[in-house]
């Protein structure tokens, strides 16, 4: 019997799916189609072991999907556009280009190394001009459509990469790349009218049914949707033009309890005061140095500037609060003004105790349990909406309801009063889209100075990005490049210019869905194509694109409906979505001199010292990252143990939802198991040619048992589940004595249930024992539900509350019969030799048998 080795089977296999084109998706009106899809990566140049874990996952799917008669499309593309390809132009003198796709040849080799069921006729990038200029066609459509808008925004400006960036981009305040701190900026941008599909997109969440309940509050909660008031407090003696405040409030019941009125830096109030005020102008001038984010202005410190102006309550026109311009609101954010509860909110709080303002309760806890209220120096109490609360200062006197109640009164009795009205409104900003870099899709459009904003002509794309471009000096390389940026107006022929901005990558992945339906075509999707693919059946991802990516690709499928591209059946793209946990491993290090960490790589420490002895510190499994060097290169795990070794392990250890810890031992035990599966199927080769009476039917029972279970694994995601079930069935098989046909059948089983996590070695197995064709284009085995019933059942003994034996008897032997056979066992002989006698015999039907004494 010869061994397994992987390193001579795994590239014959995957030449024979190349050369059958096993994985090329063909439309078939006579099979049900199934659509899989992984989100795609970024060419950084190596995949790792996060990598593996997360595209086996969908092969797993698709295999199954194929085997069980489905037409398959499981294609996988690249997202290749941003920001760390002109770093590594500006670092390594190279073009970003030529960087990107460099890295990606170098990661399809590793991807091919896998045995992954792609179908690499479908590939594309989406810095390709074919992909790129079909995104730039769909951009002039949305502008018809008037989906496509341009205004002044403040935005997140990074001062050394000198760009645009998104909220997330912004860690603590800095630039994810450049680590500068990021700056307020006012831009003209061009912005995607998302918040048009605010209502619908919510609403639709509740159909998702086949997506993760924490990704689907994610969306809710960045969606928003919110009822509350918009009213006005009237200025006393502002500036020319400013005659009153506009606030909307999701809590008008805490009115009454108002210390202060609070405006943006960006405030069309505060813009004219600091005309004639040098503090105020730097004061702002200051907020706008941070960031948009929420995160990073929750965390920072609350600062504000005293205005000297004044509002009256609309309540009461004796009742004045002073105006600030604060550091922690937004213009994007309602109207770019508040008042302050202090009472009631954390924020406010700290506000008002740096700048000593009452703070005053409207409500407290309908159960007092001796907290300190926020006016005697406690915490501000602030309960969710439906906890029922005492209101002592609410608009229908001192009564006890919920937050939501009073809401609902506050505003009645706002709106019959004539102090604003209900409004609904929805967190939701439309979705800014440019970007001050090169690397990026072109937004097609030119300036004119005689006819203004001018599409391209569609027969003119794709706008492409010009090749000699330099980086030698911050900026966008497009802003210089009179070549490409000055060109004649297609409206009216005058000198005019490109625009210059590029297209977030967030436009890039939020259709690429769609282009893997007809990825050659010359318009961005074909009806047809688009018809029958559609939807993506699974979608499978990082929980950390739950909601823009999401988001994003939600609102453009609609838009592209809008435009005639998808069908209305595509409007929610993905069908089920699946988040998948990450792996993890040990962080090993060492300290210097200073006493500052040095971080190894896992494959420089054995037994928990280098090479030289040094022992290291252990700190537990964590997140991989290259800093840290905790991560493992999957290309030396093939290299070592082969493809299904690695495939096997992150599928074998936990459930996929949840992460997974990466271990030397794991993967060394992972390999010597699928040794063992190759030389029990092989000697089933070898067995005897009959087996003792019963045997045969013994295994079969428990080979459609196995197909029953894995299968049942596979379809709900529950890939550990199965894995634990072949393990099982594998030990079956070692210890069956059944004849060398019906064991033959077995080993071809249990390959044929291994083949979507191992298919490198179940093709081997299933060539190895006369398996028709490739085990890939084999028919998924069914379990015979007559198989999974057994005939005779084993009931425990129990007497005196104590497991004393077992008993096998037919499923359908009457009770009095079992009673018989019980009375006359050993065991009960054994317990009454003494001369006890049963007082009581207990039969539970298929369950146990209890004996009193």
């Amino acid at each position: 019997m010869s061994r397994y080795s992987a390193a001579e089977i795994e590239p014959k296999w995957q030449q024979a799916w190349e050369t059958a084109g096993t994985f090329t998706a063909q439309r078939d009106d006579a099979k049900p189609k199934y659509y899989v899809l992984e989100m795609f990566p970024y060419p950084s140049g190596n995949l790792h072991i996060g990598h593996v874990r997360n595209y086996t996952m969908g092969d797993v799917v698709a295999r199954y999907k194929l085997s069980t008669g489905h037409a398959l499309l499981h294609p996988m593309g690249w997202d290749a556009f941003g920001l760390p390809a002109e770093n590594a132009a500006m670092e390594k003198k190279i073009h970003p280009g030529a960087w990107t796709y460099k890295n990606i040849d170098n990661m399809k080799s590793q991807f091919s190394r896998l045995g992954l069921s792609l179908d690499w006729s479908r590939e594309f990038a989406t810095c390709d001009p074919e992909y790129y200029g079909q995104q730039q066609s769909m951009f002039i459509d949305f502008m018809e459509k008037g989906l496509v808008y341009r205004k002044n925004a403040v935005v997140n400006w990074d001062p050394v990469d000198m760009t645009v960036l998104a909220n997330e981009q912004v860690e603590d305040g800095k630039g994810w790349r450049s680590g500068a701190t990021v700056e307020r900026r006012e831009l003209t941008q061009w912005f995607f009218r998302i918040s048009d599909y605010s209502e619908e997109l919510l609403g639709a969440l509740d159909r998702l049914e086949n997506w993760p309940d924490k990704v689907r509050l994610m969306q809710r909660n960045w969606i928003g949707k919110s009822r509350g008031l918009q009213f006005a407090f009237g200025l006393i003696d502002g500036p020319t033009g400013h005659d009153r405040i506009e606030v909307y409030t999701t809590r008008p019941d805490t009115m009454l309890g108002a210390s202060f009125v609070g405006i943006s830096p960006d405030h069309p109030l505060a813009r004219a005061l600091e005309k004639d005020n040098a503090d105020l102008a730097a004061f702002n001038a200051e907020c706008r140095k941070m960031g948009t984010a929420e995160e990073e202005m929750e965390k920072a410190e609350k600062k504000g500037f005293d205005t000297g102006l004044r509002v009256r309550h609309p309540f009461d026109t004796a009742w004045e609060l002073p105006v600030y311009v604060a550091n922690f609101i937004l213009m994007d954010y309602g109207t770019g003004a508040i008042f302050g509860c202090p009472a009631h909110d954390a924020r406010d709080l700290e506000f008002a105790r740096k700048y000593d303002l009452p703070v005053v309760s409207t409500y407290a806890p309908a159960n007092d349990d001796g907290t300190a209220l926020p006016e005697d120096g406690g915490e501000a109490y602030v309960p969710p909406k439906t906890e029922p609360v005492i209101y002592v200062r609410g608009f229908a006197g001192e009564t006890e309801q919920t937050g939501e109640a009073a809401i609902d009164a506050a505003i009645a009795f706002c709106e019959a009063n004539g102090v604003g009205h209900g409004v609904t409104k929805f967190r939701l900003r439309d979705w800014g889209l440019s970007r001050q870099r090169y690397w990026g899709c072109p937004i097609p459009v030119i300036h004119c100075d005689t006819c203004g904003v001018v599409p391209e002509k569609k027969e003119n794309l794709p706008v492409k990005l010009p090749e000699d471009v330099t980086f030698d000096r911050p900026g966008n390389p497009l802003n210089w490049h009179p070549t490409w940026r000055d060109v004649p107006c297609p409206s009216c022929g005058k000198p005019a210019q490109r625009e210059t901005d590029t297209m977030d990558t967030f436009v890039d992945s939020s259709w690429y869905y769609a282009r893997f339906t007809s990825p050659g075509a010359a318009t961005p999707t074909v009806a047809d194509d688009a018809a029958y693919w559609m939807n993506v059946d699974q979608y499978i991802g990082g929980v950390e694109h739950a909601i823009l990516h999401l988001l994003y690709s939600r609102f453009f499928a609609r838009a592209m409906h809008a435009c005639g591209h998808l069908p209305e059946s595509a409007v929610e793209p993905f069908d089920a979505l699946f988040t998948q946990g990450m792996v993890t491993h040990e962080i090993y290090l060492t300290r210097d001199e200073n006493g500052r960490p040095v971080y190894h790589l896992p494959q420089d420490v054995t037994d928990g010292k280098l090479a030289d002895g040094t022992a290291v510190e252990i700190i537990p499994s964590a997140k991989m990252s290259k800093s840290k060097k905790n991560v493992v290169d999957p290309v030396t795990i093939i290299e070592q143990y082969g493809a299904d070794t690695a495939r096997w392990f992150v599928l074998s250890d936990s459930p996929p939802e949840r992460d997974v810890e990466w271990t030397a031992s794991g993967a060394e035990a992972a390999s010597k198991h699928l040794a063992r599966v190759w030389r029990i199927c092989t000697e089933a080769a070898e067995a005897p040619e009959e087996g003792p009476k019963g045997t045969d039917e013994a295994l079969l029972r428990e080979t459609h048992k196995a197909i029953h279970d894995v299968t049942m694994g596979i379809e709900s995601f529950g890939f550990n589940t199965s894995v634990a079930r072949l393990y099982a069935f594998t030990n079956t098989l070692q210890k069956s004595q059944a004849g060398r046909a019906a064991r033959i059948a077995a080993a071809k089983t249990l390959a044929q249930l291994m083949s979507p996590m191992t298919p490198h070695l179940a093709e081997e197995i299933w060539a190895h024992l006369g398996g028709s064709g490739l085990i890939a284009n084999a028919p998924w085995p069914k379990a015979d539900q007559s198989m999974l019933v057994d005939d005779e059942i084993t009931l425990p003994i129990q007497v005196n509350g104590k497991r004393r034996a077992e008993i096998t008897v037919p499923r359908d032997m009457p009770k009095d019969e079992i009673e018989k056979l019980v009375l006359a066992s050993d065991a009960v002989k054994r317990a009454t030799a003494d001369g006890a006698e049963v007082r009581k015999l207990i039969v539970v039907p298929g369950r146990i048998v209890n004996v009193v004494l």
